[in-house]
């Protein structure tokens, strides 16, 4: 809803310098708010910024705090195309003498979020090597009453520092926290076990046998990079139907089987799976996803993560109680994901400075209960109830500010993308037959709104 309430600037603090912190920052800034962003790593990128460095982290996650917060592995390569994952304003381009590729490794991606970064001048708001530790509410009153946030920090120095804010915008990422299976057995393992958020090259496994458990996106990739170098490779799934790309994966690599859940793990290196069929590994890397994690954040209960479910959060982004002086950037996942972050912080730094107003805290709460009953109903499982899958939600979400909606081509490249995938696994960052598609997308606006100058090749 549009206010004709007196708009107003708010001291706001952003935690996390990745895709969803960055444009959180600059939409904040062009509200016409004071903005500080509070990054815990030497640089921009969030997820994106590689740390080969993982000796020291737990193997199973399990340290508090994390000591490392990206999960990517050395030879990650995006899973869409770069054409659909720009900012609504700043293309994601090719630029000559750095990687090409319609499907580039994850190093392309940081380059372009420091290229957004230096055009619209986000650096000097950003705050590095400064961990938040934590985030509470002043003197909690009355709904609707103006909140204030004190943000307790530590920089490098170890030396902690409090600063009071008007409002909080977190936004740190869902890919660092591993969410771990029960196994029976898991705890009296012996040999090496390890979730895949420290797995960064093969070469380690060299004639190991491996379980890969979970056939998500890493365990996929993770199991076809290990086919080179691995003894063998035992992929664990939930379920034996699997794709015709992984299919073909398989066919192809004598030393890759495919495998149903795993029953126990025994002491001596035995792994047991449900089908009564074991093998002897040296390795089990869950591929198993990840958890939403706000250690930092004390809210009296108001906000509260249950089995993967941030609740109760309005449109996967306000608390009721506590909006909008508290919001979550990012929370969403699988949709595309950089122009939703930012009708996101569009969305909240309007709310922030007076230009919209939210339904009342009882019409948000009862919007967020019958979501939470439409899943259910679909059969959906709690911890999937940020996973959106949608394009009409999307736009749906851009409507409540007047954001654009996903481009047709926008929606095309991406589903093109997964159904090429699903095909064909090994190949389909390489090939592929949507190039007419491309070229819409390429004379559109979202190609040449900026001059060349903005994009040098």
């Amino acid at each position: 809803m549009v206010s004709e309430r007196k708009q107003s600037s708010k001291h706001v603090c952003v935690i996390g310098a990745g895709p969803s912190g960055l444009v959180a920052a600059r939409e904040l800034r062009k509200e016409g708010h004071t903005v500080v962003v509070y990054e815990q790593m030497h640089e921009v990128g969030g997820q994106w910024l590689y740390d080969p460095n993982v000796e020291e982290e737990d193997a199973l996650g399990k340290g508090t705090p994390l000591k490392v917060h990206s999960s990517i592995y050395a030879s990650l390569r995006l899973t869409s195309p770069r054409e659909i994952m720009g900012f609504t304003d700043f293309p994601f381009v090719v630029k000559k003498g750095r990687d090409m590729r319609r499907f580039p490794g994850h190093q392309e991606l940081l380059l372009y979020l420091k290229d957004f970064c230096e055009w619209f001048g986000l650096r000097e708001m950003i705050r590095f090597n400064t961990r938040v530790e934590y985030v509470g509410m002043m003197d909690y009153g009355e709904f609707g009453k103006d909140l204030r946030w004190v943000v307790k920090i530590k920089e490098k120095s170890e030396k902690v520092v409090e600063e009071v804010f008007d409002a909080v915008v977190v936004a740190t990422g869902h890919y660092s926290q591993p969410r771990l299976p029960v196994i029976r057995g898991m705890d009296k393992w012996r040999r090496r076990h390890m979730h895949s958020h420290i797995y960064r090259v093969p070469e380690p496994f060299r004639n190991e046998v491996v379980v890969v458990v979970g056939n998500s996106l890493s365990g996929q990739d993770i199991s076809m990079e290990l086919v080179d170098v691995a003894k063998e490779i035992h992929l664990s799934a939930k379920s034996l139907d699997v794709s015709e790309g992984l299919s073909k994966v398989i066919s192809k690599h004598q030393n890759l089987r495919l495998r149903p859940q795993i029953d126990c793990l025994q002491e001596d290196g035995k792994v047991l799976f449900v089908d009564g069929s074991c093998t002897i590994a040296d390795t089990v890397i869950y591929c198993t996803g990840y958890s939403y994690s706000f250690p930092f954040l004390d809210t009296k209960g108001i906000l509260v993560v249950d089995d993967d479910r941030v609740g109760p959060l309005y449109e996967h982004t306000f608390p009721p109680s506590l909006a909008p002086s508290l919001s979550f950037v990012g929370v969403p996942r699988k949709l595309i994901g950089f122009p939703f972050f930012e009708s996101q912080a569009k969305w909240i730094a309007q709310l922030l400075s007076g230009k919209r107003t939210l339904p009342t805290r009882d019409e948000m709460m009862q919007s967020i209960k019958e979501f939470y009953h439409s899943r259910d109903v679909a059969g959906i499982p709690k911890h999937n109830t940020h996973d959106i899958a949608n394009f009409e939600y999307c736009d749906k979400y851009g409507d409540y500010i007047g954001f654009p909606h996903l481009e047709e081509w926008r929606k095309e490249l991406c589903v093109s993308a997964l159904k090429n995938a699903d095909a064909n696994l090994e190949t389909y960052r390489d090939s592929y037959d949507d190039m007419e598609m491309l070229q819409v997308a390429h004379h559109s606006p979202h190609f040449t709104q900026l001059s060349p100058q903005a994009f040098p090749l």
